[in-house]
Order: structure tokens, then C-alpha cells, then sequence
């Protein structure tokens, strides 16, 4: 409807592959993996959301740690296991943060 089509990369020698994308149709671009991308406005002409959704907490002494990631991290880890592997590192927070990329990189590269 927006000017996009929802489908997997194709390779010519293993066909369909990784997870559907959008992409703009005729094109090899924007190849996204989710519905929102912050301020991409080419993506945002094939139907992909560039503004962020925005919510407001406060933060106070309860809070051991806050994980700020990317897509990098969330395509191949759900929320509470990085929590859970964080919280594991803490307050080692260079270690936590190393951890949780290499077990991304180690799922991506799978």
C-alpha cells in the first residue's frame, strides 16, 4: 500500500533467504528487517515507519542498568536474555556490552 513489497533477500544460488524485508519494488534498497526506522526517510516512502515511538520514564536508584541497542542485537535476542546477560556482567558494563554483541554476532553468523 505504501510503495514497498514485504519479502525475503533472493540469492540466485540458495533462492529465498534470511528474514522478509521491505524493500522498494524494482529495487535492492532499503532491505529492512522491521516496520520503524529512525529518520530513514527512504525507507519511509516503501511503508517503513521514520519516527521513533517515545515514552517517558524515570529513572531512579531501582534501575541497575538501561540496554540501548540496535537492531543488530534485537533481530537474534529477545529482551529478557539480554537482561538476563547483562545483568550477569554487571557492573562490568564494557564486559556486559561485548557479551551481548559477540552472542549476536555469534547467532547472526549461524
Amino acid at each position: 500500500a505504501a510503495g514497498g513489497i514485504v519479502e525475503q533477500l533472493y540469492d540466485p544460488e540458495d533462492g529465498h533467504v534470511g528474514p522478509y524485508r521491505v524493500w522498494a519494488v524494482r529495487q535492492q534498497y532499503p532491505g529492512i528487517a522491521m516496520s520503524g526506522s529512525i529518520g530513514d526517510l527512504v525507507a519511509g516512502t516503501v511503508g517503513v515507519i521514520p519516527n521513533p515511538e517515545q515514552s517517558t520514564h524515570t529513572v531512579d536508584d531501582s534501575w541497575y542498568f538501561m540496554i540501548l541497542a540496535s537492531d543488530g542485537i534485537w533481530e537474534f535476542i529477545e529482551s529478557q536474555e539480554a537482561v538476563d546477560l547483562v545483568a550477569k556482567y554487571f557492573p562490568n558494563v564494557q564486559e556486559a556490552s561485548d557479551k551481548l554483541c559477540d552472542e549476536a554476532l555469534k547467532r547472526w553468523r549461524a
